[in-house]
């Protein structure tokens, strides 16, 4: 009896794909970026397993380690994120030791999300995973092909 392939490895390999790049649905931007997205997360959230990280988390631990001091609404906001989803992972990153939540000083009902030093520590280590796994992801584009790929990105998402 045969497993089907995702019993056996998380993501087709791609011989197992690279027939189907020339149907339609390959040619639709909307497509492509999400089938990047969700190559890019998994790759990423490999090299972030060992540190404890998920994309996600490792999100939130970067926007916060950002100086910007942002608040849970605006993290879910940027982010795309369930209020509950946020929250959980916040509650997470509490727990262990790596954020803090504050009172925002322009609006005493919400909560900033600041780093702690251990959290600064972590994020370091973890945006090197991502950094890894992005030249691993991005190696088939020149460094030129990177920028426009990103500018476009920004566009797109801001």
């Amino acid at each position: 009896m045969t497993s089907s392939p995702t019993a056996d490895r998380p993501e087709p390999a791609p011989d197992d794909v690279d027939r189907l790049a020339g149907v339609d649905l390959a040619a639709e931007p909307i497509f492509l970026m999400a089938r990047a997205a969700a190559l890019g997360s998994s790759m990423a959230n490999r090299g972030l397993a060992p540190l404890g990280l998920k994309v996600r988390s490792y999100s939130i631990l970067a926007v916060a380690c950002s100086g910007t001091g942002p608040t849970q609404r605006e993290l879910g906001d940027l982010l795309r994120m369930r209020p509950s989803q946020t929250v959980a992972i916040l509650d997470e990153l509490e727990q262990r030791g790596l954020v803090e939540r504050r009172t925002d000083p322009r609006d005493r009902r919400s909560k900033t999300v600041v780093p702690t030093g251990p959290g600064r520590e972590l994020y370091a280590s973890a945006k090197a995973a991502v950094d890894r796994a992005a030249e691993t992801s991005l190696g088939a584009l020149s460094p030129r092909d990177r920028e426009d790929l990103a500018r476009l990105l920004r566009l797109l998402a801001f």
